[in-house]
């Protein structure tokens, strides 16, 4: 499985995708140093922040703005390394290998969960640092509302973004369905409103159960998105 991973990586250019996450990542850095210490997000009139409910600490922007961006940035791979494949017929070829076709699908599932788990979890880490180490020489405008010195803010910052990657299997499995890569986008922005949208004061951000449902909800539809393949025919 390992092999078929590397292979995976080689064969979709992954120096490009570090490039694209490198760039998100920085772009983020600076809309977030922005928002902590510049006053883009400060009301004209009052001078503090015009947060919406739940979003007065700068780890709520934090883990907001890399969810959205993240959930996107996954489920574009995952368009590209798999559904692309199936509308281009390269999918065709690597069937025609003798290696069951689940595990051909399972590993491209798996790098590109890898990779963006990986980068979600870098990226996050880069932004609290960098915001941290700004708090030392400006006044933020949202409250510092976390400490890295704790284990339990990396065990957190881990679950959370095995969440937001693990998501994108929702979107994987619409688009293999409607045979669409722009299904996988529609969806990943769909995704986004419901998790991290808001009616008023109700949000299903902040509720305990609703990250452990969500996971196991997405692991069902990985295993939809692999259910059977050996038997379907190529789109």
């Amino acid at each position: 499985m390992l092999k078929l991973i590397k292979l995976e990586w080689k064969k979709n250019h992954m120096k490009r995708y570090s490039r694209n996450a490198l760039l998100l990542a920085s772009l983020l850095g600076l809309f977030l140093f922005a928002l902590a210490f510049l006053g883009i997000a400060n009301d004209p009139e009052t001078g503090i922040p015009d947060t919406v409910p739940g979003l007065s600490g700068i780890s709520a922007p934090i883990e907001l703005f890399t969810s959205m961006s993240f959930l996107v940035f996954t489920s574009v791979m995952l368009a590209s390394f798999i559904v692309s494949a199936y509308s281009n017929r390269t999918m065709q070829l690597m069937f025609s290998y003798p290696i069951k076709r689940q595990k051909i699908l399972v590993s491209q599932m798996l790098a590109v969960w890898i990779f963006s788990f990986v980068a979600l979890t870098l990226t996050k880490l880069l932004l609290y640092g960098c915001i941290l180490a700004g708090s030392h020489f400006r006044d933020s405008a949202f409250l510092i509302d976390f400490t890295m010195t704790e284990p339990g803010f990396y065990i957190q910052l881990l679950l959370k973004s095995g969440v937001i990657v693990t998501m994108s299997f929702m979107a994987l499995f619409v688009g293999l369905i409607l045979h669409s890569s722009k299904a996988v986008l529609v969806t990943s922005f769909l995704l986004i409103l419901l998790t991290q949208g808001n009616i008023g004061d109700f949000t299903l951000r902040n509720q305990v159960m609703f990250p452990l449902l969500l996971t196991l909800l997405s692991l069902v539809f990985a295993g939809l998105s692999v259910y059977r393949v050996e038997e379907k025919d190529l789109m």
